[in-house]
């Protein structure tokens, strides 16, 4: 065992003794974060705003700050893009790390010295978590690779611009920049394509121990390995390889492909980072979901997502959570957000310690018909329909069908397969029955007579890729939403 392997271990001991004293008291801990949130805002403009200097308790806060998107927020975030200093947070920010908008366009989330070090940290306790529960340590002397957006940086009024994972990109620290890869040169590449060539080629030979990315953009580079490699699995490629970081989506839909192609099983760790916040990671294998990080200067409410749409819906604290609940997660944060929507829904599953699981987008939906299908309900549909058949997918997407040429709307399932199931029919009922056991308003709408079951359409080999592409959005951190409530998606694919 090597000397970094020995140190890995004893800062791991170190590391999840400081989480258990945290998450031990996560109404203390909140209640922390809280009070040092509203006390360093107090005299900046939003504080001032919003009357800061009398807000003693959680319902004070709750009547003098509103719920927020991005853009209700934009005007303060406006200010602060041309340098004026205590308008969100003390000071100005670092960084703005720049974000693709759905109403908005791109969106900047300003990010304070005093927020950087969660982006960072976070991270690398997932993995400290992993080694201490595993005993495993042996791959910190390979080579690691994250599949992330460009590190160069532009810079306005003393504050630097560019994508998340190309700022944290900045902040590896020194002792992991030996086995970093790819080169600095390669990962300043814009464009994709060529990008991921250019990985493959620096990697190909290299003893690759850990890889992390959005899975999509991962399966193409082991794609484009295995082409380079004349068929090899990933794992004799890279003999060494055995643990996957991952975050963004949920892993399940690729699990199948990604064994396929990788020869083996590998140990996984999930994380759930966002230009908002890192909120949480994968702290045990043997659990799940992941840990929301409590004591990160990121102060959480939650309102039930079927009560957000009403006039004034209740913001449910830490300690007023119930399991399995779909949640929409609304932040506070030490770089300036104050009660925002940060657009995506959650459920505990378990509470002591909190831990969640990513459901879906509050704006990424179907209920054309009032079902209000979520992400995590068609995920697990196609999970389920997978289970003991030999189905591959690579990826696809949920979208209704209102108006069809003949006969009733249905929801339309645009997959692209990798192996195609030997009866679609029966995969396709397999699909609708694992729906209409989760989601009872859309059961009633298929025993109503108001939807047919789920269609199959099969999308083209590299259908989903060259659609991004189109959208300028192939590669880093853009991801295929899993459903919509509209045909935008679905007749581009078509």
């Amino acid at each position: 065992m090597s000397i970094k392997s020995v140190a890995a271990k004893i800062f791991a001991r170190k590391i999840y003794n400081q989480t258990l004293a945290w998450s031990n008291k996560p109404v203390e801990t909140q209640l922390k974060v809280f009070r040092s949130l509203i006390e360093n805002a107090k005299q900046t403009e939003f504080g001032k705003d919003h009357h800061f200097d009398t807000i003693k308790t959680v319902e004070d806060f709750q009547k003098n700050v509103p719920i927020r998107d991005y853009e209700d927020l934009k005007a303060y975030i406006e200010k602060v893009k041309i340098g004026e200093e205590n308008i969100l947070w003390k000071g100005k920010p670092l960084y703005f790390a720049k974000t693709s908008g759905t109403t908005s366009g791109a969106k900047y989330i300003p990010l304070t010295k005093e927020s950087m070090p969660t982006h960072v940290n976070a991270a690398r306790n997932a993995i400290l978590h992993y080694i201490h529960e595993t005993g495993n340590a042996d791959f910190v002397n390979g080579k690691m690779i994250f599949l992330q957006g460009s590190p160069i940086l532009t810079e306005k009024y003393g504050i630097k611009f560019g994508r998340l994972s190309g700022i944290v990109a900045h902040f590896v620290p020194k002792y992991l920049q030996k086995n970093r890869m790819p080169s600095l040169e390669t990962n300043c590449i814009d464009d994709w394509d060529t990008k991921v060539n250019a990985i493959v080629g620096e990697t190909i030979k290299e003893d690759m121990s850990v890889i992390s990315g959005i899975p999509s953009w991962v399966q193409m580079y082991f794609e484009r390995l295995q082409e380079k490699s004349g068929g090899k699995k990933i794992s004799e490629i890279f003999k060494n390889f055995n643990l996957f970081i991952y975050g963004g989506v949920n892993y399940e839909p690729y699990r199948a492909k990604f064994e396929q192609m990788i020869g083996k099983k590998v140990d996984s760790i999930e994380l759930f980072p966002a230009s908002e916040g890192f909120f949480a990671y994968q702290d045990s294998q043997k659990e799940k979901g992941m840990l929301l990080l409590l004591n990160v200067g990121i102060f959480y409410e939650f309102i039930k997502t079927d009560e957000f749409f009403t006039e004034n819906p209740k913001r449910h604290t830490i300690g007023e959570v119930e399991l399995d609940v779909n949640y929409a997660l609304i932040v506070s944060t030490n770089a300036g957000l104050w009660g925002y929507n940060i657009g995506d829904t959650i459920q505990f599953t378990s509470l002591f310690p909190h831990r969640v699981i990513v459901s879906g987008r509050i704006k990424h939906y179907i209920s054309a018909f009032g079902e209000h299908v979520i992400a995590n309900e068609v995920e697990k549909a196609m999970k389920e329909a997978m289970e003991g058949t030999k189905v591959v997918i690579n990826e696809f997407t949920v979208a209704p069908q209102i108006t069809p040429s003949s006969g009733l709307p249905y929801h339309e399932w645009l997959i692209e397969f990798e192996t195609e199931p030997e009866n679609m029919e029966a995969f396709s009922n397999a699909i609708d029955d694992a729906m209409r056991k989760q989601n009872i308003y859309y059961d009633d709408l298929i025993t109503g007579n108001v939807l047919q079951k789920v269609v199959v359409t099969k999308v083209a080999k590299n259908g989903f890729q060259d659609y991004m592409k189109s959208q300028g959005k192939l590669g880093g951190q853009n991801k295929i939403p899993r459903l919509s409530n509209n045909r935008d998606i679905a007749d581009n694919l078509k």
